[in-house]
């Protein structure tokens, strides 16, 4: 028997059976007045048989845009792909199909011009100091850069530094060749790093040289010039006895600021005493071989006494040029000038030498380039969890035990990149050996992208060689890019 609920009694049971009943019954929301029009209005399709309901075909929807259309994309994109292949990808192919003829561009040679850059003594020669670039610049200016990067956070004006630091990279390579070339310049009167080693060698030196004095060549002047570059006086010297030394071959001018020379003053039996000076008067006059009033004498010369072969005692000469040499052994002895009086001056380092050209050159990169490399590491400096450096030094870490151990290692991503950066910058340096090196040494300063450019248009006239080198130079940059590209996307992950 079946009983029929009515009323209030009916809409209880419903919903009774709402809360209650299986999962596979279940009854409809009431719907609104506006839900209701849009569902009557809006066409449903049965589920096909086979299917689930999340299979059921979409009909009816439309996924938003974000943007442009393909099409004005395309548009706006077209001039910057167009100027992209004229610049870089035609003249790409162009080099590769230029590399595989002669200098001529009409005989076939194929792999001849990149087998020339193995063989030849100046490409390989870019090659040496290219791998010279690749191993000291990128580790110094990184090093650098990350000294710099951590000093700052520790002085008052952090930022003022940083300028400095900074300021080379708004100078261009070429400006920047142009202030080297002066700083190299080998006359310590003009190039700094000279005048500067100078300085510090005349601090810690006292002694004087007088590059070009010599005896006079007769057979009356009292000291004679050797083979070795001293000068000695033909009779040995007895004890007690003054000698005279007169040199000539230096200007007067050189010496205008100098003491008048003295005779030397008696000397006691056990020594030996005597004057050497500028026999030279300008203008003429004077008498040879003797002191005169307006002779100047030369301070600071080296005087040794000589006997058996032997240098018994050393003694060097006054502002008048007057020495003396006191308690001296019985006997005879012979008085000489040793070659370093008459050596040329200290006058620095030939930067611009075929043995310096190379560092000197890398020197400038460095100062151009360790801002940029310190910018850069400060940038991820700041990121560093200061957290981590706190709990180190409260754990009794020392400075550099916090430096070595937490702060570099965090940092290395960005002390990667910044390396990874300078070797693609040095393995394209150009401006700088151009501009510094000078004609005569730049052959040992050349580099790849020097050789290219000399090769192809600086007189070489050989286009295939210099389409060879560039292809060679490419090949070696890519990898480096393709490195740095990887690494970006990996952190913006």
């Amino acid at each position: 028997m079946t009983e029929r609920l009515d009323g209030p009694q009916a809409s209880g049971g419903g919903e009774t059976s709402a809360a209650g009943a299986s999962p596979g019954r279940t009854d409809p929301p009431e719907k609104t007045p506006t839900e209701s029009t849009a569902t009557e209005s809006t066409a449903t399709e049965p589920t096909p048989a086979g299917t689930t309901p999340s299979e059921k075909p979409r009909t009816g929807r439309v996924r938003a845009r974000l943007g442009p259309s393909p099409t004005l994309a395309v548009l706006f994109l077209l001039p910057a792909l167009l100027l992209l292949g004229v610049w870089m990808v035609y003249p790409v192919i162009y080099s590769i199909f230029r590399s595989l003829y002669d200098a001529s561009g009409e005989r076939f040679v194929g792999l001849g011009n990149y087998a020339s850059i193995f063989t030849d003594s100046a490409t390989l020669t870019t090659i040496r100091n290219n791998i010279i670039w690749v191993v000291v610049a990128p580790l110094v200016v990184t090093v650098l850069g990350l000294i710099f990067a951590v000093l700052t956070e520790r002085i008052r004006w952090a930022t003022a530094f940083k300028l400095v630091l900074f300021m080379p990279m708004a100078v261009s390579l070429l400006a920047a060749g142009v202030i080297f070339r002066l700083v190299y310049e080998q006359d310590p009167d003009k190039g700094v790093a000279n005048a500067v080693l100078t300085t510090v060698h005349d601090t810690f030196s006292s002694s004087q040289g007088y590059p070009g004095a010599r005896p006079r060549d007769n057979d009356q002047a009292p000291a004679v010039a050797q083979e070795d570059g001293t000068v000695t006086l033909r009779r040995p010297a007895e004890l007690g006895q003054t000698v005279l030394i007169p040199l000539v071959g230096l200007p007067p001018d050189s010496v205008k600021d100098a003491t008048p020379a003295k005779p030397a003053a008696a000397t006691p039996g056990d020594g030996i005493g005597g004057t050497v000076w500028l026999d030279v008067v300008r203008g003429g006059g004077g008498t040879v071989n003797q002191v005169d009033a307006q002779e100047k004498g030369l301070e600071g010369v080296t005087v040794e006494a000589v006997s058996g072969g032997q240098v018994k005692a050393t003694t060097e000469t006054a502002a008048d040029g007057t020495f003396r040499f006191t308690g001296l052994p019985a006997g005879s002895y012979t008085v000489r000038l040793p070659q370093s009086n008459f050596a040329a001056p200290f006058n620095g380092l030939t930067w611009l030498g075929p043995t310096l050209i190379t560092p000197a050159i890398i020197g400038a990169y460095i100062w151009v380039w360790a801002g940029f490399a310190m910018v850069l590491i400060a940038a991820g400096l700041s990121a560093v969890p200061r957290d981590a450096l706190e709990a180190a030094r409260i754990d009794g870490a020392t400075e550099w035990q916090v430096f070595r151990r937490i702060t570099v290692p965090l940092l290395s991503p960005v002390l990667l990149v910044v390396f990874v950066t300078m070797i693609i910058n040095v393995l394209k340096v150009f401006d700088l050996v151009f501009i510094i090196a000078p004609g005569s040494v730049q052959p040992n300063a050349n580099v790849i992208a020097l050789e290219m450019w000399r090769v192809s248009f600086g007189g070489g006239n050989n286009q295939g060689l210099g389409s060879a080198l560039a292809i060679f130079l490419l090949v070696l940059v890519v990898p480096f890019m393709i490195f740095n590209i990887r690494r970006f996307r990996r952190d913006d992950r």
